[in-house]
């Protein structure tokens, strides 16, 4: 039998070589990758280094700290500060490194609790023994939180005197920032608040707050190959500060007249009614004043007001009984009824000082011309509705023959309704939008309230009684923004600014980061137009119903206005008062709203737009000459004139309003519906 014998396998060359390929193939993979890699971590490291060095270290536990950054200023437009951040520290208690020197400085804690204890009232030498004892080893413990400069500057002075040096140990400070506003009220729904972590609330606070807000720092702690602990410090990017065209003088004056007459008002009332006090003037008083050639916002105002330092307090409009019986859902809504911009929130029908909207409207496509009259008899008789759409003329037989200039003086609500019906509803319905209602302005606060849909359609307006009740600011809503915009463009030659507070964008350093050009939105009216305004609107203010509104010896223009509110035949009413100087060239321009005037009083004794109108008076005699309008008057002319005024105010009757007042739209209101009862009308 023939043995068996294993056969020897002999390797297949080619197979080897082509393995072997594969293995040089992958090497070179692999090594250029490797290659790539190490590129890849050097140019990495070159233009990112020290921003992923920031993140490795901010994950590491060694001793590493914030450094929070300073949110930027608000400043007026002449650089007085209104909102600022200060330094604060919070007192931190070491008793790790406290205990430890103990041993080696006896007396270390004795003195540490006794220089502690000397410059900060608020700690007491118990609190730290215990913590001393009870956690011994604990390295951050805060005894004191937002302590002031003065106090922190007080503690390290002093434990470099004779008796503390070199005895104290394991107290640092941790700096924070605390919002300050120096004017406490002024302005405060305008400027609002920032809370704990820098977040803005309202106002302008809120809406620059990414702006204002900055980037913190940190220091970090870490081992490094030897073991030894390095430091790392990240400085912190401080916010940036925002300049307004807020003038704190205008401000201020404008807030002191309101306020004046309000505790005036209220003084008077609880004279004469003790069993019914009131505690404000007036539901709401507010102001604008702005510059009506570039859209820059001078001052906004409103009262009753809130301290921007304690913008939570509710004392000052509520008995603390009544705070009491609140809970916490109820005093928010309250608060935040405070809180809001009357000037861009509150919406209501602004009455007679839309009239001379109307009339431009007619001269600006030419269906009026300016020389025409009409015969007012009372009220007019509107096709498809049974009852008299009264006039607001005290003497029942009308204000007889008007001229435009007359329409608007005496504020003839029988004039604009015929004037309106040349105009129509499509070219009515059309320059509503042109001038901006029912529009957002665009302004730079949070809140703008809508009025879309409070104002009415065209196919609304093809009902004769909408239109006719439009025509003289009834049945539709504004906002005070809205109608002070739309105002500027009928006296500075027919252009819509977007309104703005804010001009310039500053670094921490005051360097110009950004700046607010004024922004143009679209023409509205011609500037022959405008001028036939400003003569129709000077007339107003010299022989017509805002004679209480003028300041001898300047020229000024303005419209009054009054509206009942509803549900009407409540007789609250609210009445307002818009005006500009000079008129050849107006600067400023001043609108007045005065929301239920007495609060208590009701009927005729709140329907008047003198209230109004003294208020804008007062306004425009001190900023007009700040501003650099010259008056014509000498001082002791000017005190004769200001007498003068005085009477001839008391003797020119009120526009005053009907009996009745015709129903119209409010913030919920439905425009598109038919009035409930519209023979008679507002007055203003």
């Amino acid at each position: 039998m023939a043995s068996n014998k294993r056969r020897r396998l002999k390797p297949n060359k080619k197979i080897l070589k082509r393995m072997q390929r594969k293995l040089w193939l992958v090497f070179g993979v692999v090594c250029i990758l490797f290659v790539v890699l190490i590129g890849r971590v050097m140019y990495i490291q070159r233009t990112s280094g020290d921003k992923y060095e920031k993140i490795v270290l901010s994950q590491q536990d060694y001793d590493s700290t914030i450094i929070p950054f300073q949110r930027g200023n608000i400043v007026d437009a002449r650089g007085t500060v209104l909102a600022t951040s200060v330094d604060v520290y919070n007192v931190v208690l070491d008793c790790k490194v406290l205990n430890g020197n103990e041993k080696k400085f006896e007396g270390s804690i004795a003195a540490t609790v006794d220089l502690v204890t000397e410059c900060f009232e608020e700690i007491d030498a118990e609190t730290i023994k215990t913590q001393l004892k009870d956690n011994a080893s604990s390295q951050y413990y805060i005894l004191a939180k937002k302590v002031a400069y003065e106090e922190m500057a007080k503690f390290q002075e002093k434990k470099e005197e004779k008796g503390y040096k070199g005895k104290i140990f394991g107290i640092w400070f941790e700096k924070e920032y605390i919002r300050q506003y120096p004017y406490g009220s002024l302005a405060a729904a305008t400027i609002g608040y920032a809370s704990s972590g820098n977040t803005g609330v309202i106002g302008l606070e809120n809406k620059y707050s990414s702006v204002l807000n900055g980037i913190n720092g940190r220091t970090y702690g870490y081992l490094n190959s030897d073991n030894n602990l390095e430091q790392t410090t990240i400085d912190a990017t401080n916010g940036n500060n925002i300049v307004l065209s807020l003038d704190v003088n205008i401000q201020s004056i404008v807030e002191k007249a309101v306020a004046d007459w309000n505790e005036t008002t209220a003084a008077t009332w609880n004279a004469e009614h003790p069993d019914e006090p009131e505690t404000f003037g007036s539901k709401h008083t507010a102001v604008l004043v702005m510059n009506p050639n570039n859209g820059e916002i001078y001052a906004m105002a409103q009262y009753p007001n809130f301290d921007l330092n304690n913008p939570r307090d509710l004392t000052p409009f509520f008995s603390q009984e009544d705070i009491d019986a609140m809970d916490q859902e109820q005093k928010m809504d309250e608060l935040n009824k405070i809180w809001q911009n009357f000037c861009t929130t509150y919406t209501y029908e602004p009455g007679s000082t839309f009239k001379p909207f109307t009339v431009a409207m007619g001269l600006e496509t030419g269906v009026l011309t300016g020389d025409e009259t009409y015969f007012c008899d009372g009220g007019e008789m509107i096709p498809g509705y049974p009852k008299l759409v009264k006039c607001v003329a005290h003497n029942k037989g009308g204000h007889g023959m008007q001229t435009i200039a007359d329409a608007l003086s005496n504020s003839c609500n029988d004039a604009l309704m015929q004037m309106v019906r040349v105009i129509g509803p499509e070219t009515f319905s059309e320059y509503q939008s042109i001038f901006g209602f029912g529009q957002k302005t665009g302004i730079d606060l949070t809140g703008e309230a809508s009025t879309a849909s409070l104002i009415y359609s065209e196919d609304d307006l093809n009902s004769a009684i909408n239109l006719a009740t439009n025509s003289f600011g009834q049945n539709f809503n504004t906002t005070m923004i809205q109608l002070g915009t739309g105002f500027c463009s009928l006296i500075n030659g027919g252009y819509l600014y977007e309104p703005h507070l804010v001009t310039k964008i500053t670094d921490s350093n005051g360097n110009t980061v950004s700046e607010i050009e004024p922004v143009i939105q679209k023409r509205t009216i011609s500037k022959e137009t405008g001028d036939l305004i400003k003569s129709y609107l000077e007339y107003v203010v010299s022989d017509g119903t805002g004679k209480t509104a003028g300041v001898e010896g300047y020229r000024i223009g303005g419209k009054t206005g009054t509206a009942e509110k509803l549900p009407r035949g409540n007789y609250k009413y609210l009445v307002s008062f818009i005006g500009f100087a000079p008129v050849d060239n107006p600067q400023v321009v001043v609108y007045v709203i005065v929301d239920e005037p007495g609060v208590g009083a009701i009927g005729n004794n709140q329907a008047h737009s003198s209230f109004a109108q003294e208020i804008c008076h007062n306004i425009f005699e001190q900023i007009l000459p700040y501003l650099g309008v010259e008056s014509s008057l000498s001082e002791e002319e000017q005190a004769q004139a200001a007498q003068s005024l005085t009477e001839a105010a008391q003797a020119v009757p009120d526009e005053g309003v009907s009996e009745d007042t015709p129903e119209g739209a409010d913030s919920t209101a439905d425009p598109s519906a038919t009035p409930e009862v519209v023979e008679d009308t507002t007055g203003q």
